[in-house]
């Protein structure tokens, strides 16, 4: 088995930040700002916002956490958005209505949007981009390859069926619609999924030799857990990311490097 060490990679990028918000600091005089909008109470979103918090301290980047009621959403997101010393802008998902989602996600300015929720966003979204990063990284070529997208969700799903289209990879997406998802998983050379739906995935499903990209969250008995079941990972011919430490540290790395960008652009312009 090959193990996909997100984490690693990881480190390495997180120096290169480091270095490049050192540059803004010292000739730019610009030091980026993250602002997160919080609006449940849950212990998971939680440990999310202290992971990107001890990021942002790490590489010199301030995070400013605002924790409102959804009904106050609308005023903060308009002031953080015309705020000039802040250069990105996350709503933590999910909201405590989340039939509001499109429409409070899209109030964030689009220069700003780092997380790219938004249908004008001028970022590219932050786990997809994670995903690119781990593929690369470790080398997996996707040309000639049968890629299947399990999950069409609008974090990572859809955006990355987009991003995968435009480089001529030949992709298929298998979601809630889909009526025999073991025989389509059975035909994929590299399997990413983002269902957040816990072993949803077994170790018969996937053929021999496989790529196999964990990108699902969700919380089972208390602990955080992907869509691949437990079985998987008994499989020595599987090329995978490991059940902690694959695409997660690399899309906390993503979305910095949406907020350096960004802070880069406004230097660009003074």
């Amino acid at each position: 088995m090959k193990i996909l060490n997100g984490r690693e990679l990881a480190d390495y990028i997180k120096q290169r930040q480091a270095h490049t918000v050192r540059g803004l600091i010292q000739a730019e005089g610009i030091k980026p700002k993250l602002a997160i909008v919080v609006t449940v109470d849950n212990p998971i979103i939680d440990l999310y916002v202290r992971l990107k918090q001890q990021y942002g301290a790490d590489i010199q980047v301030d995070v400013d956490v605002h924790r409102v009621k959804q009904t106050e959403v609308r005023e903060l997101l308009n002031k953080l958005s015309n705020d000039s010393t802040i250069h990105g802008v996350i709503v933590q998902l999910p909201l405590e209505d989340p039939s509001q989602t499109d429409e409070i996600v899209n109030l964030v300015a689009p220069d700003k949007d780092v997380d790219a929720l938004g249908s004008k966003a001028e970022f590219e979204p932050a786990t997809p981009m994670a995903i690119m990063w781990l593929l690369a990284g470790y080398n997996i070529d996707l040309n000639g390859k049968q890629v299947l997208l399990v999950g069409r969700g609008k974090l990572v799903g859809a955006p990355l069926e987009k991003i995968l289209k435009a480089s001529d990879v030949n992709v298929s997406v298998a979601d809630r619609q889909t009526k025999d998802l073991a025989e389509v998983v059975k035909q994929a050379d590299v399997i990413i999924t983002a269902t957040g739906s816990p072993a949803i995935l077994y170790a018969d499903m996937i053929k021999q030799g496989a790529v196999v990209v964990d990108a699902g969250v969700a919380s089972e008995d208390g602990k955080t857990v992907g869509d691949v079941a437990a079985d998987v990972y008994d499989r020595d011919d599987l090329t995978i990311t490991p059940v902690k430490g694959g695409v997660g540290p690399l899309t906390v790395c993503a979305l910095f490097e949406n907020v350096i960008r960004s802070a880069r652009l406004v230097a660009d312009k003074q």
